[in-house]
């Protein structure tokens, strides 16, 4: 089960299953497709009465839609999961040191490891809050880190989401959807739990309060509205945290301290986990006509009144021409080598990258630095020579705003289609939260899948669908011990990381 010679993460070149996941084959041969098909159905029939939905902007007959769930899982062993976690931890920990160092000293740069006009003129560099240092120095809380697969050991990461990653809420509730449909998986395997997620970031964001030590910290989730694309996780999120969910009417500044209106008066506030981008926080500091954002809350975060979740300018770290230098950031940082290596990447702003990539169109994806959601992007072996030559135009016209990478070919998994169990390509998008006093990683992540045959676009906005990714316990762990949850440096002892939470699911 192989597509174009695509790395396949379950069944082998000659059609033989993985030893460790040689169960899962055989649970796949021996269950019926109607019966794939009538789980399938009821996934995704509940799915739409919990309202799991996104919205797809410009699409009038599209407003709200389900992300298609693939009732199929996605496996990790626990030897590819601890070489995950040792790169994620490394690369987060690089991409928060990279935040302090350009909006403080900015060594870096002077360094000249990275030219300077890149960070200082780039639209994402958060210039009024240059001088602001977070609590307790974290710039990116959550991170979601993107990864491709071409072969049994080779990840590669394709994105940085560090502004407000999305897509937490479908890889829980994609556990809930296997564990009511599919039992008896987790009876042939030992499934790390996700559902500690929440509990995690809940920790990560009052571990990052200001220091008010008569109460526990209050804390909210600052959402644009149910207009937004992403509302459905908004909600999910705070509901599941136990916080409230506010728009900015419900939130007020008064001598530099945040306050949210209640029935019964003002409350402050002490954590905003803000899903909101930096231009629309505050109109007396970024956009003057946002209506979604809260004024002078800049000002109560630089008083240190106030802690946010992620801190504005950290949407630079997601710009795709500062992504071609994470090897060198992280090497700059970590003093070493990426254990997860970028994909090779073309900076069409220099001259020589920018011939290569005009006289190779048709071979490479090219990418605007700051686009996101599969928008504004090329898929050159399977572009139309009108799109290859409005590409050309545009790279001729404005270079500096385009990446290349060659087209790689993604790793593929057996999905459901209207064929039957088929390989479609995949990718991954695991969470990483950083506290005050270390990563949590969270033993799952999103796996999404091109859905469309032969596509290597997986974004759900381009019709992409989702699977559950189960991480596997170590093969010396007794059932009980995997499905209790566990702590990650269990797992992974030398880099001592913080639990991601217990219980089933």
């Amino acid at each position: 089960m192989r597509a174009g010679g695509a790395f396949d993460e379950i069944f082998g070149a000659d059609g033989s299953p993985r030893q460790e996941f040689a169960a899962l084959a055989e649970w796949l041969a021996r269950m019926p497709i109607d019966d794939f098909k009538r789980r399938q159905d009821a996934a995704e029939l509940a799915f739409r009465q919990i309202g799991v939905t996104f919205a797809v902007y410009g699409e009038e007959e599209a407003a709200e839609r389900i992300i298609p769930f693939d009732i199929l899982p996605r496996l990790f062993s626990a030897p590819e999961w601890a070489t995950l976690s040792r790169g994620l931890e490394q690369r987060v920990l690089s991409i928060n040191a990279f935040l302090r160092d350009i909006y403080g000293e900015r060594r870096i740069l002077k360094d000249g490891v990275i030219p300077a006009d890149l960070i200082l003129r780039n639209p994402q560099f958060a210039a009024p809050i240059s001088d602001i240092r977070p609590p307790k120095g974290i710039f990116a809380h959550v991170c979601g880190i993107d990864i491709v697969r071409t072969g049994p050991t080779d990840f590669f990461v394709l994105e940085d989401n560090v502004r407000t990653p999305s897509g937490v809420s479908y890889m829980i509730e994609n556990r809930e959807a296997m564990l009511r449909l599919c039992p008896e998986l987790f009876t042939l395997f030992p499934v790390l739990p996700v559902d500690g997620y929440p509990d995690a970031l809940l920790s990560a964001m009052r571990s990052v309060a200001p220091d008010r030590s008569s109460r526990e910290p209050v804390c909210v989730l600052l959402t644009p509205g149910p207009f937004n694309s992403a509302f459905y996780e908004h909600s999910f999120l705070a509901d599941n945290l136990g916080i409230e969910l506010v728009e900015a009417a419900d939130l007020e500044v008064s001598d530099d301290v945040v306050w949210m209106r209640t029935i019964s008066g003002r409350v402050r506030v002490d954590v905003i986990y803000r899903r909101i981008d930096d231009d629309f926080l505050d109109p007396l500091i970024f956009r003057a006509d946002s209506l979604l954002g809260v004024p002078g809350l800049i000002s109560a975060y630089r008083a240190g009144n106030v802690a946010l979740v992620n801190a504005p300018g950290t949407g630079i770290a997601d710009d795709k021409a500062i992504y071609s230098y994470m090897p060198e950031i992280v090497r700059y940082y970590s003093g070493g080598d990426a254990l997860l290596p970028n994909v090779e990447t073309f900076r069409c702003r220099e001259p020589d990258a920018l011939r290569y990539t005009l006289d190779h169109l048709d071979e490479l994806v090219v990418k605007l630095v700051d686009g996101s959601g599969g928008y504004g992007m090329l898929v050159g072996p399977t572009a139309s020579r009108d799109e290859v030559d409005h590409f050309r135009a545009a790279l001729k016209a404005e270079p500096h705003r385009y990446i290349a990478q060659p087209t790689l070919a993604l790793s593929t998994c057996p999905t459901l289609t209207e064929s039957g169990l088929m390989p479609r390509h995949i990718d991954f998008r695991p969470f990483v939260l950083s506290r005050a006093d270390g990563v949590t990683i969270t033993p799952g992540g999103l796996t999404r899948v091109a859905l469309r045959e032969g596509s290597l676009v997986v974004n759900s906005s381009q019709g992409g669908g989702t699977k559950d990714s189960f991480v596997l316990g170590a093969p010396w762990m007794s059932q009980s011990q995997s499905l209790d949850g566990m702590h990650q440096s269990q797992i992974l002892p030398d880099l001592q990381l913080n639990p991601p939470g217990g219980g089933a699911g």
